[in-house]
Parts: structure tokens; C-alpha cells; sequence
């Protein structure tokens, strides 16, 4: 069992093994940060605030590296909210969210909260890989 000094489970170092991925001081860092508590969505520049905040030295392109990573092994789903505006989701399962465009936050609708009847065929040669829905939501 891998273990952190104070006994406790290490799930990053677990998580960065079960992808394959290498374990370096960032990614091990960030993951800790990521994974050490229930499902988020966050941005790279509020990660590197995190980091930052807790005495992780990292640089802004360090984190948008290792969450192209993260992503790239599954550890991650990418949001693209907006042009210039990407959330990181630790939750991977298929879902969709609300957008809150007055306090910028992401929230997951429940499994089944949304339900697509009909959707155009891909085009030629093309597979649909998943399927994205944002709704946004504001004050009224």
C-alpha cells in the first residue's frame, strides 16, 4: 500500500501510477492538491493560486503542462466554457454542468439531468467521441 509518512493513503501517487504517468515533485504536488477531496472544477491559473498558497513552487506553464497530461490520461475532463475560459473536472464519468456567468463557478448536473433526443450524424469517417453541454445560468 502506498502510504504518505503520516499513514495516510497517498491516492495521487496511486493515480498518477494507474496512468502510467511518471512521478515528478509537480505532478505528484498538483495531484495531491486535486485529488485529496471531493470532485472540483478549477482553472489553471486557480490551481497555480492553490500551489502557490500552499508553498508549491510551480510555474503557470508547469500546471497548464501537467493538466494537458492529467487529461491526456484520463485523469481529467476538460470544460471549454468559453473562448479563453477551460475548467479541469476531476470527475470523469459522463455528466454535464451549469455555468454560473456572474460568479464564473462550474457545477455538475446529476447523472440522467440532461437528456438528448436526437442528436445529426457525425460526419463521414468521423466517430462522436462525447458529447459537452453547458447551460448557463445567471441571476435574474
Amino acid at each position: 500500500m502506498n502510504t504518505l509518512g503520516n499513514g495516510k493513503f497517498d491516492l495521487a501517487a496511486v493515480k498518477l501510477r494507474n496512468a502510467g504517468l511518471r512521478q515528478t515533485r509537480q505532478r505528484r504536488a498538483l495531484a495531491n492538491l486535486l485529488f485529496a477531496g471531493e470532485n472540483r472544477h478549477v482553472t489553471a491559473e486557480e490551481l497555480h493560486a492553490e500551489a502557490a498558497g500552499t508553498g508549491i513552487g510551480v510555474s503557470l506553464a508547469t500546471v497548464y503542462n501537467v493538466l494537458r497530461q492529467f487529461t491526456e490520461a484520463g485523469l481529467l475532463r476538460q470544460v471549454v466554457v468559453e473562448a479563453g475560459r477551460t475548467y479541469f473536472d476531476t470527475n470523469v464519468a459522463e455528466h454535464h454542468h451549469f455555468f454560473h456567468e456572474d460568479s464564473g463557478c462550474l457545477e455538475d448536473i446529476p447523472d440522467g439531468g440532461v437528456e438528448l433526443s436526437s442528436m445529426p450524424p457525425a460526419p463521414s469517417g468521423k466517430l462522436v467521441r462525447r458529447v459537452d453541454i453547458v447551460i448557463r445560468v445567471n441571476e435574474n
